[in-house]
């Protein structure tokens, strides 16, 4: 009897298979009858360049990749690629619409039709998928390889592989979707584009011991992100007690972290370390700017019962990027106490209004910042704490200022010129 069950599932696992693939080669054949139908018809057509904001259209959580979706987007509809009309799109469950709506009132494009209409496809059309989606997974992956029947230029942002490197930083399970995602869009992409070169690096040296994946790999290339917070669509609006919380900022030295509340981020540690400062009785603030994130129910607990919340800590969820601008301006000193990290948008943040930085030591950090940063490697908050005393000590003498003058900014009309280059390759 086991051994006809064993049978029936081998012959179910292969059937289900097979049923897979046929249904791989009837939408394969029917998309090549619609490309032969539809030649005459778009090949007089401007060659379009699909932005996927999928995930930005669902809903703007103010995160570091929205930034950048934000920025980008907003950057190619001003300046698009030669050739090229940029088009906003997004998947809706079942399949890619333009996105005429949001980008009206989210960009301020005037659009002649505002319905979302299902997105006409050619082959000299370019796909980028710049918004992290898992939202619609598998359904969305049957769109990409029908974007890949049509033999457009298929390209995926990847901001990192964090999730899959260090799992405990996230909840148990997350690495799993991530891990799914990249070898599926390897399979599929004509190019993989990393935010920065470790990011770059870290993704071909996975693929190439990924066990399964099984493809040649795409071409991997990476650009930088832009600083300029002022063309990346700003978000307005400043909360009533905004102007004391800046005066408390501005009277005694305040160091900001920037980015949401999650393990790899390092707020634990730091906060810790600012407890060891205060018991010393040292008049510094620690400036908290980012949303609460997971695995962070006793960090978030601390901070919300802390003695010294609005005091000498402050913790300033979701603002508007007005408000971080004023923050930036009142602050001290950035601290980049991360572990992890694709890129570090905050660093360039920070040494283009000329704020010192002290970050931790990473690659990454060290690729973005070079020598314009005041490195520490802590292993425990003491030696956090010894490194911001050290700050303070010598904090007015010339060699602790960040040399930023030396740094050559990008801002988001470079990086998409850069993305542009990737393309034409």
């Amino acid at each position: 009897m086991k051994q006809f069950k064993s049978i029936a599932r081998k012959i179910k696992t292969k059937v289900s298979h097979l049923g897979f693939k046929l249904m791989q080669l009837l939408d394969f054949l029917k998309i090549q009858i619609s490309i032969a139908l539809e030649h005459q018809t778009n090949s007089q057509k401007t060659p379009q360049l699909l932005v996927d904001i999928s995930e930005l259209v669902q809903e703007d959580v103010k995160s570091g990749i929205q930034r950048v979706v934000r920025s980008i987007t907003l950057e190619f509809l001003k300046n698009p690629p030669d050739g090229y009309r940029v088009e906003p799109i997004y998947f809706d469950g079942q399949t890619y619409r333009y996105a005429r709506h949001f980008t009206h009132h989210t960009f301020g494009v005037a659009q002649a039709d505002l319905h979302d209409r299902k997105v006409a496809i050619a082959s000299h059309d370019i796909f980028l998928g710049l918004d992290l989606n898992f939202r619609f997974m598998p359904a969305i992956t049957r769109a990409w390889w029908q974007l890949k029947y049509r033999k457009l230029k298929i390209y995926f942002i990847v901001y990192d592989i964090l999730l899959i490197r260090h799992p405990e930083w996230w909840p148990p399970g997350a690495d799993n979707l991530l891990r799914h995602w990249l070898v599926t869009v390897a399979e599929i992409a004509t190019g993989l584009i990393c935010i920065s070169k470790a990011v770059a690096d870290d993704v071909t040296d996975w693929l190439h011991h990924e066990s399964s994946f099984r493809h040649p790999l795409p071409q991997i290339d990476y650009f930088h992100l832009g600083a300029d917070i002022e063309n990346s669509v700003p978000t307005t609006g400043l909360p009533e007690n905004a102007e004391t919380v800046l005066t408390l900022l501005k009277k005694r030295p305040s160091f900001l972290m920037v980015g949401t509340l999650e393990p790899r981020k390092g707020h634990q540690q730091a906060l810790d370390a600012f407890e060891l400062l205060w018991q010393d009785n040292t008049d510094i603030n620690l400036v908290i700017v980012g949303k609460e994130g997971w695995l962070v129910e006793s960090l978030i607990h601390q901070i919300n019962t802390h003695p010294k919340l609005n005091q000498n800590l402050f913790w300033l969820q979701s603002i508007s990027d007005e408000y971080l601008e004023k923050v930036y301006a009142a602050s001290t000193a950035l601290l980049a106490a991360s572990y992890g990290e694709g890129f570090g948008l905050p660093l360039i943040e920070a040494a283009r209004r000329n704020l010192p930085i002290i970050a931790r030591d990473i690659p990454v950090f060290r690729e973005v910042i070079g020598e314009n940063g005041h490195y520490f490697i802590a292993q425990h908050p003491e030696h956090l704490a010894e490194s911001i005393r050290n700050y303070l000590a010598v904090k007015n003498q010339s060699d602790w200022h960040t040399n930023n003058n030396s740094l050559n900014f990008m801002n988001w009309k470079k990086s998409c010129s850069k993305l542009q280059i990737i393309f034409s390759e």
